[in-house]
C-alpha cells in the first residue's frame, strides 16, 4: 500500500528541519542556525495514531531570490509540492509576516492541493504576539502556533495532517507486482523498459538525465499484472548541474517507497560505482525485493569464467544485500532481457512468502543447538520463541531473554539460516526482539 506524502515548505531557516527531526524521531536532516543548510530534500518515514506516512523536509524557498541556490530550493519545493498530498507551511512568528511569506502561499494556493499554516517559534501558544493575528491574511485558514524546539502543538499538528489525506487513494491493486527501475543516469533504463513493453512508451536518449519524472507504466505478461516505474537517474551531488536532475532524487526515492520489486540497473563497462552503492543501500533499508541487472553485457570481452567473477564483485561490492539474484542482459542485443520480469516475479513471490510457526521454532532450535547462542557475563542468550508477524519484507519477531545479549553477527547467522531453510532469495529480512512482557509493536 502506498503511503501519503507530507512536504514541508517554507522559507530558509524558519525552522523546517528541526520540526522534521522531531516528527521522524531521528536526526536526519541537519539543523543549523544558517539560511540554506537544507540544500536537499529529506525523505523519511512517520507515524502519527498508527497512520504511516512519507514526510519530504526541502530546502527554504526564497521566491524573489536571483541566488542560485535559493532557486534550486524553489524548484526542489515546488517538486514536493508537486508530489505531496499534505503540504505543512511553516512560517516563523519571531520574524512575523513576510513578502516572502505572501509569495510562497500564492504559490501554494496555485498547487490546489491541501494546505497546513504552522508559525513556528511560538514559545507559548497561550499568550500570542499582536502580529501573529497576520497570518490570517494568508488565506490558508487557521494558523496553528508551535515551537518545534520544544514540541509545542505538536499533537494538533499531526491531527490535522492525518484527518487531511486522502481516504480511498492509497487501496493499490495487491496483486500487481509494481517494478520500480532505478539506477545511475545513462545506464539503460528507460531503454530497458522499452524492451520490456515491446514499444516506445518512454524516451530513450543517450544524454544522461532524459527522464526527468517517475512515469508508471501498467502491463501485463502470462496472465499477471505488473506496473513498470521508470525514475529519473540519480547523480551524484558533484555531478548534478541541471536544476531539474538535482531533484529527481526524491522521485526516485519515493518510487522505491512504493513498489514491490526494484531492477539496480548497473553498467557492466563501468562496474559497481559508490553511487551504485548508495542506490541500492535506499532499497535495501526501504525493505524491497531487489535485482541486479547488468545492463550493456555485450560490451564485455568474455573469457571462462566472467559472469561468474562479475557476480562475486556483486556480492563484494554489495556485501549488505549478497540475497540480490544478478541478471546479465544487453538491451541493445535484447540478450537475457526477458529473464527480467521473471526475477522480478520471483522475487515479489519470495518476498510476500510466510514460514509455518511451528517449520520457524524447529529451525531455530537446530540453529542454536549447532551454533550456541552468545553469553556476557556469565548469561546466555535464550531464544523462546519465533514467529513471522509480516511480509513484503518477511518480519520475524523473537521472544528473548535480553535484547542486549543478542549480538548482530548471531542474529545475521539466524538470517542466513532462514534464507538456506525457506529460500528468500531477492528480499531483506527484518528481525524484531522482544523480552518477556514486552507489547508487540511492528
Amino acid at each position: 500500500m502506498s503511503k501519503p506524502i507530507v512536504a514541508i515548505v517554507g522559507r530558509p531557516n524558519v525552522g523546517k528541519s528541526t520540526f522534521f527531526n522531531r516528527i521522524v524521531g531521528r536526526r536526519v536532516s541537519i539543523v543549523e542556525d544558517t539560511p540554506g543548510v537544507t540544500r536537499d530534500r529529506i525523505y523519511a518515514e512517520a507515524e502519527w495514531n498508527s497512520v504511516h506516512f512519507a514526510l519530504i523536509d526541502t530546502g527554504g524557498i526564497e521566491p524573489s531570490s536571483a541566488d542560485i541556490i535559493l532557486s534550486q530550493m524553489r524548484e526542489q519545493a515546488q517538486i514536493a509540492m508537486d508530489m505531496a498530498d499534505v503540504i505543512l507551511f511553516i512560517t516563523d512568528g519571531k520574524d512575523g509576516l513576510t513578502h516572502a511569506d505572501r509569495e510562497v502561499a500564492s504559490m501554494l494556493m496555485r498547487t490546489g492541493k491541501k494546505v497546513i499554516l504552522v508559525v513556528n517559534k511560538i514559545d507559548n501558544p497561550t499568550k500570542l504576539p499582536d502580529d501573529f493575528y497576520d497570518f490570517w491574511e494568508l488565506g490558508l485558514g487557521e494558523p496553528i502556533p508551535i515551537s518545534a524546539a520544544n514540541m509545542l502543538n505538536f499533537g494538533d499538528v499531526l491531527d490535522e495532517i492525518v484527518e487531511s489525506f486522502p481516504k480511498e487513494a492509497y487501496d493499490d491493486d495487491e496483486e500487481t507486482i509494481k517494478i520500480a527501475v532505478i539506477g545511475k543516469p545513462n545506464v539503460g533504463k528507460s531503454s530497458l523498459i522499452n524492451c520490456l513493453l515491446g514499444e516506445n512508451r518512454v524516451i530513450v536518449s543517450p544524454i544522461a538525465g532524459t527522464t526527468r519524472d517517475s512515469i508508471d507504466t501498467p502491463f501485463e505478461k502470462d496472465g499477471e499484472k505488473y506496473i513498470l516505474i521508470d525514475t529519473a537517474g540519480i547523480r551524484r551531488k558533484s555531478k548534478v548541474n541541471e536544476d531539474i536532475e538535482r531533484y529527481s532524487v526524491i522521485r526516485a526515492v519515493a518510487a522505491i517507497e512504493r513498489c514491490d520489486v526494484a531492477l539496480l540497473v548497473i553498467d557492466a563497462a563501468e562496474g559497481i560505482t559508490e553511487q551504485d552503492k548508495k542506490i541500492a543501500g535506499v532499497a535495501h533499508e526501504a525493505g524491497k525485493g531487489i535485482v541486479v541487472v547488468v545492463n550493456k553485457w555485450d560490451l564485455i570481452e568474455k573469457e571462462t569464467n566472467t559472469m561468474r567473477d562479475f557476480k562475486r564483485l556483486i556480492e563484494a561490492e554489495l556485501l549488505f544485500m549478497t540475497y540480490a539474484p544478478s541478471v546479465f542482459i544487453s538491451v541493445k542485443d535484447k540478450q537475457r532481457v526477458n529473464q527480467v520480469i521473471e526475477m522480478a516475479k520471483y522475487v515479489a513471490e519470495k518476498r510476500a512468502m510466510r514460514v509455518p510457526t511451528g517449520q520457524l521454532n524447529s529451525l531455530i532450535a537446530d540453529a542454536t543447538m549447532m551454533k550456541q547462542p552468545p553469553s556476557d557475563k556469565g548469561r546466555r542468550l535464550k531464544i523462546y520463541y519465533a514467529t513471522q508477524v509480516a511480509v513484503k519484507p518477511p518480519l520475524f519477531s523473537f521472544q528473548i531473554n535480553d535484547r542486549e545479549l543478542m549480538h548482530f553477527s548471531y542474529a545475521r547467522y539466524l538470517e542466513n539460516q532462514i534464507r538456506e531453510s525457506f529460500g528468500f532469495e531477492g528480499t531483506s529480512i527484518k528481525f524484531v526482539f522482544r523480552e518477556k512482557g514486552e507489547k508487540e509493536e511492528y
